[in-house]
């Protein structure tokens, strides 16, 4: 597995959560960004906490395996 640290931070990100979420305050979802080079994803109920980031190619794979394409 290759593990490449994230320096940046995340200002100017556009944090989006899926309409499929809960709107309430017990709702369990994430939220994920676009960055330059990498998406960010964050628990959205500590959005100032610990965030992860992955390549857009891993991304697209998740988000394939996730829709059942």
């Amino acid at each position: 597995m290759n593990r490449t640290a994230f320096a940046g931070g995340t200002a100017g990100l556009e944090w989006r959560k899926s309409s499929y979420s809960s709107n309430g305050s017990e709702g369990d979802c994430v939220e994920v960004a676009r960055g330059r080079d990498a998406v960010h994803v964050r628990d959205s109920k500590v959005a100032q906490g610990a965030h992860f980031a992955v390549g857009g190619p891993a991304w697209a794979d998740f988000v394939a395996y996730a829709s059942g394409s």
